[in-house]
């Protein structure tokens, strides 16, 4: 029987980025230096990041900062529609403006991201082989940290939307053998000052 141990999944959102989403911010870059500075004590042996400069820019800000750590490019940590739901599962309050939201995403968002979601969750979760515990980070999306947050609950798979979570804040999962999966962390924002928290967020979404 191949012996598993632990995984610990560190998820992030990018950095705050331009308005054209081809670079960080200065904002977006202290965010991600500040989150290296958090995460200088934690066992990590991979940096993830999804495809786009702003996922991609804010990883090699953190590597810069992490020595020794390998960052990793990685398609399922990209910027995509995870899940798809039906009008069915959701509340009749709220199902047709949400359907029309998602319908407003490019369409290769919309019918390649179910598979890069499964991908992700495959790469990303549950326990890992050997006998060492595995600490990763993956730098990515909002619409994907929200997936694996409701994947780690067990919610309906339509409850990705609706979970925001804020640039270089930090989400940790345990994932841990023959246990249900623990949030350690979820959007937590203690090593950002103030003024760096929550951006690009309305302000009713300040909290």
């Amino acid at each position: 029987m191949t012996a598993t141990a632990d995984r610990y999944l560190y998820l992030t959102r990018h950095g705050e980025a331009s308005s054209d989403e081809s670079t960080l911010t200065e904002n977006g870059r202290r965010q991600a230096a500040l989150l290296a500075e958090r995460l200088s004590g934690a066992p990590l042996t991979a940096i993830h990041h999804g495809p786009l400069a702003r996922a991609k820019e804010t990883a090699q800000v953190i590597g810069e900062r992490l020595a020794g750590v390998p960052v990793l490019p990685s398609a399922p940590a990209g910027d995509y529609i995870p899940y798809m739901p039906r009008r069915e599962e959701l509340p009749e309050e709220s199902a047709g403006r949400l359907l029309g939201r998602l319908a407003g995403f490019p369409a290769p968002e919309r019918e390649k991201g179910p598979g890069l979601a499964q991908q992700a969750l495959a790469l990303f979760t549950g326990p890992v082989a050997g006998g060492e515990p595995r600490h990763e980070l993956v730098v990515t999306h909002n619409f994907l940290v929200g997936w694996l947050f409701r994947d780690a609950l067990d919610a309906p798979k339509w409850r990705w939307t609706g979970i925001n979570h804020a640039n270089a804040a930090l989400t940790v999962i345990r994932y841990a053998p023959g246990r249900p999966p623990a949030v350690l962390l979820f959007n937590d924002t203690g090593h950002l000052p103030a003024g760096l928290r929550w951006t690009g967020f309305p302000p009713e979404l300040h909290v």
